[in-house]
């Protein structure tokens, strides 16, 4: 029989929430160990999670090569020659991996041996309320239940984020790939086939298209982005299509077959069957939590009906000194809400008087145009029962979307019609996820619209319609 160690603060999980927790624990004079399951293999999501080995962090570094390469192509616009732009893919690829995911991951290790947390590499499986193991990782291992190393804690945090959902008659190999290996391809497709538009399947499918390939979006709904508001929603349609992307709504992805060159799927739209061939069909229809992979189901820890751990307002689940982060709690999986609830927890652990108590999440798409938005839109607001009016300004109207040739889209505000507290904002248009930042600070903290007008915006800048919106908001428009 193995040892049993003691340690202070385990972490389970090396993603944005388990990592960030790990960090802020040791600011904070816990002592960290972080199990982390990471075999070495390509594309693996080991320290860093899914967004930054094989999620958002990658997959933005693509939609920047696709950007640049279609300003080149488009270059004439600026009185620009664009004669012979081509594009090399593999080192495309090798510039997102070893430049921006390798440089990250480093920066990750780094962060954690300066702050002295311990990292063992393997597998964590619970055996009760109080005790786990953690048993050699990678597929040709065979993991032996009665071995393993056991350790003990004063304090878990369970940081095991997600993993993407797989459809009947999709089953992920060859052709048929989910988000790790739509970002991991070796070669541009020409025909690209991607299952579902939320937000990871709308962008590869834009950057795919900026670098050349015909892409075919198959959406079960009735329209991409279904969070958003479709008036948003319309503007990014616009320039997909512009792109040459096909958006077929309401269809239904049936099966798939394919050979050695090529992946044929099929759909329904309105009863009737439809085929299409491809070089690879991406299937993105959302993530399911990674709450049945490391027996959890050996605790008392309690879950809700869509297999999300239930935790308090400091990530506490119903085990006493068992907290859990990230994608595996309730509210959206996006990585910024995964480093507040790590820190949260880190914090409670600690005696903090912390709480995961926002008033709202921002949430990105990175589009083209983006799309972010933040707090409520006008309608979950009415749904409340709260008396809201709406303010906009367009970025036709602002200096420097025109001078960079991108016009589209609006900044708006949702305000209570007496008092005119912001309680949503959105954006559409360029640089929508930078400009998020500040909409989400005026929506956290409860600003009136007053107080945004009065907040001088440098000129000329993205953030000027902010302001903007604020004036309108005020009965008081100036350059509209």
């Amino acid at each position: 029989m193995a040892d049993v160690e003691k340690k202070d603060t385990v972490i389970i999980g090396g993603g944005p929430g388990g990592y960030v927790a790990a960090i802020r624990a040791s600011e904070l004079g816990q002592k960290v160990t972080l199990i982390e399951k990471d075999n070495g293999e390509p594309n693996h999501s080991g320290l860093g999670g899914v967004c930054l080995n094989v999620g958002c962090v990658p997959s933005k570094a693509l939609i920047a090569a696709g950007h640049r390469f279609q300003q080149t192509l488009n270059s004439s616009t600026y009185g620009i020659d664009k004669t012979n732009a081509k594009i090399d893919f593999a080192k495309t690829q090798d510039w997102k991996q070893h430049k921006v995911v390798d440089r990250m991951t480093r920066g990750v290790k780094m962060l954690l041996k300066k702050h002295k947390v311990e990292i063992i590499n393997g597998v964590a499986m619970m055996d009760n309320d109080h005790q786990l193991r953690v048993l050699k990782s990678g597929p040709k291992q065979f993991m032996d239940f009665d071995g393993g190393k056991k350790i003990t804690w004063n304090n878990l945090i369970l940081a095991t984020g997600s993993r993407p959902i797989e459809i009947p008659n999709f089953k992920f190999e060859g052709r048929v790939i989910d988000s790790t290996g739509g970002l991991g391809l070796k070669e541009i497709p020409k025909e690209f086939v991607v299952i579902g538009g939320g937000y990871i399947g709308t962008e590869l499918a834009g950057a795919y298209a900026d670098l050349g390939s015909h892409v075919t979006i198959l959406e079960g709904s009735n329209t991409i982005l279904g969070g958003f508001d479709q008036d948003m929603v319309k503007v990014v349609e616009k320039n997909l299509k512009k792109k040459g992307i096909d958006i077929i709504t309401n269809a239904m992805a049936k099966n798939s077959s394919q050979d050695a060159n090529s992946v044929t799927v099929t759909y329904e739209v309105d009863g009737k069957e439809q085929s299409i061939k491809a070089d690879y069909c991406m299937v993105s229809v959302g993530r399911k939590p990674n709450t049945d992979n490391f027996a959890l189901d050996m605790t008392s820890v309690k879950l809700n009906d869509h297999h999300q751990v239930i935790v308090d307002k400091q990530g506490k689940t119903n085990v006493d000194h068992i907290y859990a982060v990230g994608d595996i709690v309730p509210g959206p999986a996006l990585a910024h809400k995964a480093f507040f609830e790590g820190k949260t927890a880190a914090g409670a652990i600690a005696g903090k008087n912390t709480a995961n108590d926002w008033v709202g999440v921002p949430a990105v798409c990175f589009s083209d145009p983006e799309l972010a938005e933040v707090g409520l839109s006008k309608a979950a607001a009415e749904k409340k029962g709260i008396e809201v009016a709406t303010a906009q300004f367009p970025f036709a109207g602002n200096a420097r979307a025109v001078s960079l040739d991108e016009p589209e889209g609006f900044v708006r505000f949702i305000y209570t019609k007496k008092e005119k507290n912001v309680v949503g904002a959105q954006v559409v248009g360029p640089e929508a996820s930078t400009l998020a930042g500040e909409l989400s600070l005026i929506v956290n903290c409860g600003m009136n619209v007053e107080d945004v007008a009065l907040t001088i915006h440098p000129h000329p800048t993205l953030n000027e319609p902010i302001q903007e919106a604020a004036d309108v908001a005020m009965g008081l428009p100036t350059h509209i």
